[in-house]
């Protein structure tokens, strides 16, 4: 059984978001123009995830650099794994006579469904370097037997 992605925020790459309905603005229309990234700043990201399997677990890596450990929240509920992350900041700054005050705001979320054979229980996340790490571990799966019928004499 494999691992489902689910994707609630919207395209991964930087391409779409030049196809993005909410982007198609005059502002965004000039395909010169600073429009995937634009969108990266406004917060409408999702950062790109790679899953990989092995014979005892599975692993999600997630791309999410400049954020730090405190800005995920990551829950499994029936069975579905979503990591999320919120982060907001405000700069303000007072210098001769004139203060100036920058906010931003920026928020993803990523889901994946997950097998009845994972070990939700030893779920671990590690975040380093940009990278958040998510190991799942799977349950062993004892295989029945065949059914052997026995002769009655």
């Amino acid at each position: 059984m494999s691992l489902l992605v689910k994707n609630n925020g919207g395209f991964p790459t930087l391409f779409s978001d030049w196809l993005n309905p909410a982007l198609l603005t005059s502002d965004f229309m000039d395909f010169d123009s600073e429009a995937p990234f634009q969108a990266l700043r406004l917060g409408i990201n999702v950062p790109s995830a790679n899953v990989a399997e092995t014979p005892k677990e599975y692993m999600i890596d997630l791309a999410a650099p400049g954020l730090e450990r405190k800005d995920f929240k990551v829950e499994i509920n029936n069975h579905t794994l979503t990591v999320s992350s919120e982060k907001k900041e405000e700069q303000k700054e007072e210098k001769n006579g004139y203060s100036r005050k920058e906010f931003s705001y920026s928020s993803f979320s990523r889901s994946f469904s997950l097998p009845e054979n994972v070990k939700e229980g030893s779920i671990d996340a590690k975040y380093q370097d940009g990278i958040l790490k998510i190991t799942i571990p799977k349950k062993e799966v004892t295989v029945s037997k065949p059914v052997r019928e026995i002769a009655v004499s």
